[in-house]
Parts: structure tokens; C-alpha cells; sequence
């Protein structure tokens, strides 16, 4: 019985989640073409670059003082944390 309950409350729970935080496997999808720069802070210094169509695992998200939206990432398959990116050039899925 009590399995019976539960199931409706979850699917309640999924849904009344936005697709935003839903959404934590990503792609690097930067328009250039080129290897997408990851940096040690939103704006901050360039500490490697990630090229086009890795996957990587969506963490903390915030905004710089310009309001533009940046992204902290983790390696996906390793969950090793990796650094910030600008959140315009990563397709979540």
C-alpha cells in the first residue's frame, strides 16, 4: 500500500522541480569552435580550456558583476571538480 502512495508523491516532486536543476549532464557547446576556456573564478584567470562536446556534470551556478551567467563544472565521469565556464556555451540535457 504504502508503495502505492509513494509513487504519485515523487512523480509530484520531479515535476514541481524546474528542468534547470534537472538537468546536470552537459555538453560544451562553444559557437567558435574552438576549446572552451575554463577559468578559476566567473571572469577570473584562464586555468585550461575544454574542447567542444565533452561531457561534463553541471554544478553551482552564478552571475558576474556584468549579470552574464557562469557555470561551475565537474568532469562527468569522474566528478573531479574542474573549474567555472560561461554558462551560454553548455547545452544541459
Amino acid at each position: 500500500m504504502l508503495k502505492y502512495l509513494c509513487s504519485p508523491l515523487l512523480v509530484f516532486i520531479f515535476l514541481s522541480v524546474p528542468a534547470s536543476a534537472q538537468s546536470l549532464r552537459c555538453r560544451i557547446m562553444d559557437p567558435t569552435g574552438t576549446p572552451l576556456n575554463l577559468r578559476d573564478a566567473p571572469y577570473g584567470q584562464i586555468v585550461g580550456k575544454l574542447p567542444n562536446g565533452m561531457l561534463v556534470r553541471r554544478g553551482r551556478q552564478t552571475v558576474d558583476r556584468n549579470e552574464r551567467p557562469w557555470v561551475f563544472v565537474h568532469n562527468f565521469e569522474t566528478d573531479e571538480p574542474m573549474g567555472w565556464v560561461f554558462r551560454e556555451y553548455v547545452a544541459c540535457f
